[in-house]
């Protein structure tokens, strides 16, 4: 089974930076997709930022121009950068891994999640 492990979250003041790693392991597989979702107190999951494994990407209009997504294949290790975080930032961010496993079977796994706190 696909296992996803996530670190560099934190305690940040506004305008400062953070950069979140989401590394995945355990058996064999292709990366399709790597996504970054948060998720903030009595709010909706969201997609925050989207890279294929040829290297398209897509963000939140909240967070373009602020946070880079980035992809290595050879880690299976996708990377968010995050700077002049706002306190709204504030979340408990996921990455999700789209993937295929043997015989050509789909799949998707999460991320236990990351908490990034961004005081005023």
């Amino acid at each position: 089974q696909v296992q996803l492990v996530e670190s560099g979250g934190g305690l940040v003041q506004t305008g400062g930076s953070l950069r979140l790693s989401c590394a995945a392991s355990g058996g064999t597989f292709r990366i399709n997709a790597m996504n970054w979702y948060r998720q903030a107190p009595g709010e909706q999951r969201e997609l925050v930022a989207a890279i294929s494994s040829a290297g398209s990407t897509n963000y939140a209009n909240s967070v373009k121009g602020r946070f880079t997504i980035s992809l290595d294949n050879a880690k299976n290790t996708v990377y968010l950068q995050m700077n002049s975080l706002k306190p709204e930032d504030t979340a408990v961010y996921y990455c999700k891994l789209e993937g295929i496993r043997s015989f050509w079977k789909t799949f998707e796994s999460w991320g236990q999640g990351t908490q990034v706190t961004v005081s005023s």
